[in-house]
């Protein structure tokens, strides 16, 4: 086949189609995001891993002065921040944002950590209206974990320009891995967030899903009817099952795999004769999905690593949610709030006090 011409192939490249006329050239849907997390040193490895991501830079926004440097950024009113550009067919902005709280103290106004003054200030800047509203709904969902002492805080900015800090600021982590160490170390930001956030300091959706035992094994483990409910979506008795009067502090975690799934704070009587929840307490451990294989459609519930069959979500619950969320005792293993503790589940102490 004769090489085709310059312009032509250039005509048809701005259409999508590669060389190859055989298929269209895929196009990646590149984002950008911006945040601001106290020294910018700390705030690009989270991000840099991330599936999905392609660049995270290092820069200061959020002030008006022209051309800021790393030795007047301050006095133009600009804070350290990084950008972060992400194909969002791939990772989505609210997951960005479950990485972005997991690394900050959003509690904290007037800086982060060792670092004070409005130059180390936390906040979000937002490029449009969906990430503006998904910002401020995962704000809120902060606030109302009962994971903090202190209102979450961080501010919810409209971005502005980013100015790229100087090049020996960019991966200053692997550039200088000593300096970065020592800095980090004495800063306090990973023993505050270790303590804050524990085991869950690593997002779920960035954990490796834990083998499950199979069917032969889990038929040792559990009891008849926990393995009906789990692995054949069967369903208890109403008023005959260990947990819908339970009314003890603590938590509700997956039979299998021991996923925390459902918090006594949230749980109330629904009259139905199974325990009820208002909310999931991690949203992210709980998936939904259509049922109808009783004549009716509703919506299925399942954990997420495990996929055990837990019940049923319906729209008649109590405000705020106006959920309900139906579950099986005998999907469920309960940890009074004593012994969360011991048991690993030392973050959801906060719930309790």
């Amino acid at each position: 086949m004769a090489e085709l011409p310059t312009l032509w192939l250039l005509g048809l490249a701005a259409f999508g189609f590669s060389k190859d006329l055989g298929a269209a050239a895929p196009k990646a849907k590149q984002s950008v995001a911006t945040f601001a997390g106290g020294c910018f040193w700390c705030m690009q490895p989270p991000f840099e891993n991330l599936p999905g991501v392609s660049e995270v830079r290092s820069g200061y926004t959020g002030g008006t002065g022209k051309n800021p440097s790393y030795e007047d950024y301050g006095d133009k009113g600009h804070t350290e921040g990084v950008q972060v550009t992400y194909d969002s067919s791939k990772i989505s902005y609210d997951q960005l944002l479950d990485v972005f709280w997991r690394n900050i103290n959003p509690t904290d106004p007037d800086g982060q950590f060792v670092d004070r003054g409005p130059h180390y200030r936390a906040a979000i800047f937002y490029h449009d209206e969906a990430q503006k509203k998904t910002a401020e709904a995962s704000r809120e969902a902060l606030n109302k974990s009962g994971r903090y002492d202190k209102p979450v805080v961080i501010k919810i900015l409209k971005a502005g320009e980013f100015w790229e800090a100087e090049e020996y600021h960019q991966d200053f982590h692997k550039k200088n891995p000593q300096h970065y160490k020592r800095y980090r170390s004495n800063a306090g930001r990973d023993e505050y967030l270790d303590k804050v956030w524990g085991p869950e300091r690593t997002p779920s959706f960035m954990k490796k899903a834990k083998p499950m035992p199979d069917k032969s094994e889990l038929k040792k483990k559990l009891s008849p009817l926990q393995y009906d409910v789990t692995q054949e979506e069967g369903t208890e008795p109403p008023f005959k099952n260990e947990f819908w009067d339970n009314h003890k502090d603590g938590i509700y975690v997956d039979i299998v795999s021991g996923e925390a799934l459902f918090s006594s704070t949230d749980k109330y009587d629904s009259g139905t004769g199974w325990p009820s929840f208002s909310k999931p307490l991690e949203k992210a451990h709980v998936q939904e999905k259509t049922d109808s294989n009783w004549g009716s459609v509703r919506t299925e519930v399942h954990s997420s690593d495990a996929k055990s069959h837990l019940g049923h979500v319906f729209p008649d619950g109590p405000a705020p949610t106006g959920l309900r969320y139906c579950i099986n005792s005998a999907s469920l293993r309960f940890i009074p709030k004593e012994d969360l503790e011991k048991e690993g589940y030392g973050q959801y102490k906060k719930l309790f006090k």
